[in-house]
C-alpha cells in the first residue's frame, strides 16, 4: 500500500495554494547571512581602468556601449550595488510567475505543467493533403494543430476566382474542402490554430459545420481561430468593407465561441504587418497592443464583457535577431497589457496575456539560407526563455519555397531539442534575476508605453494609420537598418559579409498551381452537383437578412446547404466603401543585397561577362594580405571576380620596381585573351601607402582608363586629398558603403540594374 502511495503523481499546487505560500515565505528574516569573503568587489571605477587598459586609447563611451533601434542602449556591464546601472532595489522581488503584471510569467508554474505549444504551420495547397501533414507534424511532436491559409481563402475568394491558389497555404472553399481538412484531427486534445485575416466568421462557421456533419461537438474545440482586420487594413491599403462591419463580425464570433466553443479564441492581433515592414521591437509591440485595444473598446459598445473579450485575444508576435532584447520584449509585453488590461477592469488571469510568437521573416535570407536555421534557433530560444504560449518555427527555406520533408524536420526538432535536451521545460521564468535582462526589461516595457501612449494620443490606431503616423515611422526604422547593412555596421552573413562564390541556391520547387487549381476547381464542381439550389438560395437569403447576433448560425447553415467562401461573403456584404489608408510595404533586410547577387548573375548569364578586380598587393603577404582578404570579401558581396596574386616587390639585383610590376600586371589583362580589368584596388600598410600610392597610382589610373581605383582602408585626413589627387577614387574600408560601391561598379559595367524604392 505505502509502495503505490509512493507511486503516485505529486499533486500541483494551484495558482491561489502556490500564492499564498508565497506571501506566507515573505514573512521570513531569519535567513543566514551569505558570505563572500573570498571576494574583493569591484569598483564601477576599477573595472572602468581595467577596461581602459585593455582598449589601450580606444575611446570607452563609444566602443563599450551599444545603441539598438529601439532607442535602448546596452551597457557594457549590469551590477547589483555600484555603477550606472546598479539593479539594487529595481528587481522584481515582490512580484511572481502567474501573479500581478505576469511579466515574469503567465502561469505560476512556467512550463512545468504546460510546455509551450509546438504550433508548426501546415501549408499544403490541396486540404486532403494539407489534412495528412497535420497528422504527420503531430505524429512527429507538434502539439498545436496549426493551419496556415492561401492568400485567396484569407480573402474570402472562391478558388475559381483565387489568382495563385497555395500561394502561402491551403485553399478552402467550400464545407468539403473543410471536411476533408479536418478530417480525424482530434481537436478535443489538441488545440487548433488558423489566422483568418480581416474576419474569422466565415472560416469558423465552415469549421463548426464541417464538425456538425461529423456528429462532432464544437465545446471541446480550443485554440485560436483568429481575425485582425487592422492588420490587413494596413497590409492591403483597403478591405472589402467598412471597418464597423469586421467589428460586428468580430462581435459574433465572440458570443458564439463563449457559447459553443469556450475554449476558442477569435481576435488575434497580429504583428506580422509592422514585423515584416522593418518595424524596431517596440514598435512591433506597442502598434499591435493599440490594434487590440482598438477592438475591445469596439466590442464593448457591442455589449461584449472585458472577461470574454480577455479571454477571445490571442497575440501573434514576431522574435528578431537581439537575444536578450527579445527576451526581454516577451517580458515586458505581459507587463504592458496586463497594466492596460487592468485600466480596462480586468481581474486576474483575465489580464494575462496570451502569446504566440514565431521567427521574424523581416531577417530570413535567401543567399546561404542554411544560416537561417541559426536565427530561427536564436530566435526560439529567446521567445521561451521570454515565456511565448505557443511557438511556430519556420522552415529555413521559407523565403525560397514551402517547406520540404527536411525543413520541417529540422525546424520542429528544434522545439524537441529545447525541451527535452536543453531542460527549458524545468526553470520557471528563467531570465528573473538577470540583471540585465531585468533592466532592459524595464527599458523596454517604458518604450512601449510611451509609444503606446502616442497612439492613443492620436484617437486610436485607425487615426494614427490614417495620419500615416506608423507608416512613417516604421519606414524611418527600415532606413536606418539597410543603411546599417550598407555601411556593413550589422552584418548579415552570406550577404553583405563573408559571401559564398560557390554557392548553389536552394531550388524554388514552384507548384505546378494550374495543375492544382484544375483539382481544386473540378472538386468544387463536383460538390455543388449534388447541391440543392433553391434551398441554398433561401439559405444566402436568410443570412443578408438576419441580424448581427445570428450571422454565424445562419453562416453555417448556408455551408451546409452547399454555398461557397465567396457566395456567403456576398451575402455577408454592406454598402458603403472601407477605409483606405497608405500601406506598410513588406521588405526583407538582405532583400537589397540579394538583389546585388541576382543583377550580377542575370548579367552573366546573358553576356557571360562579370566585373573584373585586380588587387594592386604591395609586398610581401604579410604586408597585403589583410587588407587584400577583406577587399576581396568586400566586392565579392556583388558576386565579382577578384584576381588574387601573391604581391608584387622589389628584388635585389633584378629589373623593375614593385610599381613596374604591378603595372604590367594590370596591363596583361584579367585572362588569356587581354581582357581588361574595370577596377583596382591597391592593398598594403598605412606606413607603405606615403611612398606607393603617389608613384603607382598615376599609372594604374591611366591603364583603368574610367574604370575604378580603390584603395584598401581609410585615408588619414591629412592624406585623403593627396591620395584622390594621384588617381584614387575611393576608399575600401569598414567606413565604405559597400552597397553603393557595388551598385556603381554595376552601372559602369553596364549592368541591368534591378532597384526598388524603400517606401
Amino acid at each position: 500500500m505505502d509502495e503505490q502511495k509512493s507511486q503516485e503523481p505529486v499533486k500541483q499546487l494551484t495558482d491561489k495554494e502556490l500564492e499564498a505560500i508565497l506571501k506566507k515565505s515573505e514573512g521570513k528574516t531569519d535567513f543566514p547571512a551569505v558570505k563572500f569573503d573570498e571576494f574583493t568587489p569591484p569598483t564601477w571605477e576599477e573595472w572602468v581602468d581595467a577596461c581602459n587598459a585593455l582598449l589601450k586609447g580606444k575611446p570607452f563611451d563609444k566602443l563599450m556601449y551599444t545603441k539598438t533601434y529601439e532607442g535602448i542602449t546596452f551597457d557594457p556591464i549590469y551590477t547589483l550595488h555600484t555603477g550606472p546601472v546598479a539593479m539594487d532595489g529595481k528587481l522584481p522581488a515582490d512580484d511572481y510567475p502567474g501573479m500581478g503584471d505576469f511579466l515574469r510569467g503567465s502561469t505560476a508554474h512556467g512550463y512545468k505543467e504546460a510546455p509551450w505549444g509546438i504550433a508548426q504551420a501546415c501549408d499544403e495547397t490541396l486540404p486532403k493533403e494539407n489534412n495528412e501533414l497535420l497528422k504527420d507534424e503531430i505524429a512527429k511532436g507538434s502539439t498545436v494543430y496549426n493551419v496556415r491559409l492561401d492568400s485567396a481563402s484569407t480573402e474570402g475568394i472562391d478558388v475559381e476566382d483565387a489568382e495563385k491558389p497555395g500561394d502561402t497555404g491551403v485553399s478552402i472553399t467550400t464545407l468539403e474542402d473543410m471536411a476533408q481538412m479536418l478530417d480525424d484531427l482530434d481537436l478535443e486534445k489538441y488545440p487548433f490554430m488558423m489566422y483568418c485575416g480581416a474576419s474569422s466568421l466565415k472560416m469558423i462557421a465552415l469549421v463548426a459545420a464541417a464538425l456538425k456533419a461529423k456528429g462532432k461537438d464544437t465545446s471541446k474545440l480550443h485554440g485560436v481561430i483568429g481575425a485582425n482586420p487592422l492588420s490587413q487594413l494596413a497590409k492591403k491599403g483597403k478591405l472589402a468593407k467598412p471597418l464597423v462591419a469586421y467589428y460586428d463580425d468580430m462581435a459574433e464570433t465572440i458570443r458564439w465561441a463563449r457559447k459553443n466553443a469556450p475554449g476558442l479564441r477569435t481576435i488575434m492581433p497580429r504583428s506580422e504587418v509592422f514585423s515584416r515592414g522593418g518595424a524596431n521591437s517596440v514598435q512591433e509591440v506597442a502598434y499591435t497592443f493599440a490594434m487590440a485595444v482598438e477592438y475591445i473598446r469596439e466590442m464593448e459598445k457591442r455589449g461584449i464583457s472585458i472577461h470574454d473579450i480577455a479571454q477571445s485575444i490571442n497575440f501573434g508576435f514576431n522574435t528578431g535577431e537581439v537575444f536578450f532584447l527579445e527576451i526581454a520584449k516577451v517580458r515586458a509585453a505581459r507587463e504592458v497589457w496586463a497594466n492596460i488590461m487592468k485600466a480596462f477592469g480586468a481581474e486576474g488571469a483575465d489580464r494575462s496575456a496570451k502569446i504566440h510568437a514565431r521567427p521574424a521573416y523581416f531577417f530570413r535570407t535567401i543567399f546561404d539560407a542554411g544560416v537561417n536555421m541559426l536565427r530561427n534557433c536564436t530566435a526560439m530560444f529567446s521567445s521561451v526563455v521570454g515565456g511565448v504560449d505557443t511557438y511556430e518555427n519556420e522552415p529555413y527555406d521559407e523565403t525560397v519555397r514551402k517547406g520540404d520533408v527536411f525543413s520541417r524536420r529540422i525546424a520542429r526538432n528544434a522545439h524537441i531539442i529545447l525541451q527535452e535536451e536543453f531542460g527549458m521545460l524545468r526553470p520557471i521564468d528563467p531570465a528573473g534575476g538577470s540583471w540585465g535582462i531585468e533592466h532592459l526589461t524595464t527599458e523596454m516595457a517604458n518604450h512601449i508605453w510611451a509609444e503606446f501612449q502616442k497612439i492613443e494620443s492620436m484617437g486610436g490606431f485607425t487615426k494614427a494609420l490614417e495620419a500615416e503616423y506608423p507608416q512613417e515611422q516604421i519606414l524611418d526604422i527600415l532606413k536606418q537598418r539597410f543603411k546599417a547593412l550598407d555601411f556593413r555596421k550589422d552584418r548579415s552573413v552570406g550577404n553583405n559579409m563573408y559571401p559564398n562564390m560557390a554557392e548553389e541556391l536552394i531550388e524554388p520547387r514552384p507548384e505546378d498551381t494550374p495543375a492544382l487549381k484544375k483539382i481544386l476547381v473540378d472538386g468544387v464542381e463536383a460538390y455543388k452537383k449534388d447541391i440543392d439550389k433553391e434551398f441554398l438560395g433561401k439559405k444566402l437569403e436568410e443570412l443578408e437578412a438576419a441580424p448581427a447576433d445570428e450571422k454565424l448560425v445562419k453562416a453555417m447553415e448556408a455551408f451546409s446547404a452547399g454555398a461557397t467562401q465567396g457566395e456567403v461573403g456576398k451575402a455577408l456584404a454592406v454598402d458603403g466603401e472601407g477605409e483606405a489608408v497608405r500601406i506598410i510595404t513588406e521588405h526583407r533586410w538582405t532583400e537589397r543585397f540579394e538583389r546585388l547577387r541576382f543583377d550580377t548573375e542575370n548579367y552573366k548569364k546573358e553576356t557571360g561577362k562579370n566585373v573584373e578586380v585586380f588587387l594592386a598587393n604591395m609586398g610581401r603577404i604579410p604586408q597585403h594580405k589583410a587588407r587584400a582578404d577583406f577587399s576581396t570579401s568586400f566586392l565579392q558581396v556583388g558576386e565579382f571576380n577578384v584576381h588574387l596574386n601573391t604581391g608584387f616587390q622589389d628584388d635585389e639585383g633584378k629589373p623593375g620596381s614593385r610599381w613596374d610590376k604591378c603595372v604590367e600586371a594590370l596591363k596583361a589583362g584579367c585572362d588569356d585573351k587581354g581582357t581588361p580589368y574595370d577596377c583596382a584596388v591597391i592593398c598594403s600598410k598605412d606606413d607603405t601607402y606615403p611612398e606607393d600610392v603617389p608613384a603607382l597610382a598615376p599609372r594604374l589610373k591611366e591603364v583603368l582608363g574610367s574604370g575604378k581605383l580603390f584603395l584598401a582602408g581609410a585615408a588619414p585626413k591629412d592624406m585623403e586629398a593627396k591620395y584622390r589627387e594621384a588617381g584614387v577614387d575611393d576608399f575600401i574600408s569598414v567606413k565604405a558603403n559597400c552597397y553603393e560601391i557595388i551598385r556603381e561598379l554595376q552601372r559602369a559595367k553596364g549592368m541591368k540594374i534591378t532597384e526598388e524604392e524603400v517606401k
